[in-house]
């Protein structure tokens, strides 16, 4: 085997050894839940059922490129080495062969629709919203995120970064809160310019376009706290504008409502003017 057949053959190992351990872990992210992790490469742990199958599509579609990677360098490979000039030195002088010619173009087409399926299953979960248990709107603004709760008395609150809070630059003074296991309606708008919604761990991602109401929905099955952060360039604080949604139970739920009711009724929201962003 010559020197390129050695190097090809090495690439070959290294790509299956980095897919042994992507199957390995099983698409678990080393991460906490719901929040990202130094050097993180993979996506976050799931947190919500859309989340559950983004990942199961991910890692379908991650196996899939790897086998089809493992077998065109084989073929490259095998021509490498057995069609080179020492090898062969008197080239096939064939032109067409119609079974690797239907091979080549039904394998490809089979390929695509076996992605397409799940793709669109997928799609289809994300944008049509269940009957809601909660409906939240959730407004951009430059840079802060305000959030109302219409089925709860009609209260509203800003949530803003807070910069003694851990972790970094995803702490917030007021967070979302939502009941475990129910069906979350999330309304987006911008109060300004265009902002986007997203949480990773629930596999939500929405514009938020002033004059125009978007609406996505997700069900956290764990307790905890969740982050996320606004993912449209919107000004020189986009990245001052986390998004963080504390999921507890349904008693701790009824218990945060009436307690919101009278903190955010009394003018205990935040305000833009009275915790700036760093960069102000």
């Amino acid at each position: 085997m010559g020197r390129v057949g050695r190097h090809l053959l090495g690439l070959a190992t290294i790509a299956l050894v980095a897919a042994g351990l992507t199957l390995a872990t099983g698409g678990v992210a080393f991460a906490e839940l719901g929040q990202p992790a130094p050097w993180e490469w993979r996506l976050q742990q799931s947190g919500s059922p859309v989340m559950d199958n983004i990942v199961w599509f991910h890692n379908f579609l991650f196996v899939l490129i790897a086998l089809i990677t493992l077998f065109v360098l084989a073929l490259l490979i095998v021509v490498v080495i057995k069609f080179n000039a020492k090898a062969n030195p008197v080239p096939s002088r064939t032109t067409h062969n119609t079974l690797i010619e239907v091979v080549w173009t039904l394998v490809p087409v089979l390929i695509l629709v076996g992605i397409a399926v799940p793709s669109f299953r997928l799609l289809f979960l994300e944008l049509d919203v269940p009957k809601a248990d909660l409906t939240i709107k959730a407004t951009g603004k430059q840079w802060y995120w305000s959030y109302a709760y219409p089925d709860n008395g009609k209260f509203e609150f800003d949530s803003l970064m807070a910069q003694d809070k851990q972790p970094r630059l995803l702490g917030v003074d007021n967070e979302m809160v939502v009941p475990v296991n129910k069906v979350i309606r999330v309304q987006t708008t911008g109060a300004d310019v265009i902002h986007s919604f997203a949480v990773p761990s629930f596999g939500i991602k929405i514009d938020a376009i002033p004059g125009r109401l978007n609406e996505t929905w997700f069900k956290a099955t764990k307790v905890g706290m969740y982050y996320g952060q606004c993912s449209e360039l919107c000004g020189k604080d986009h990245a001052f504008m986390p998004i963080a949604v504390r999921v507890v139970s349904d008693q701790e739920f009824a218990s945060w409502v009436e307690t919101a009711k009278k903190k955010f009724a009394s003018g205990g929201a935040s305000t833009y003017a009275s915790a700036a962003g760093p960069t102000q």
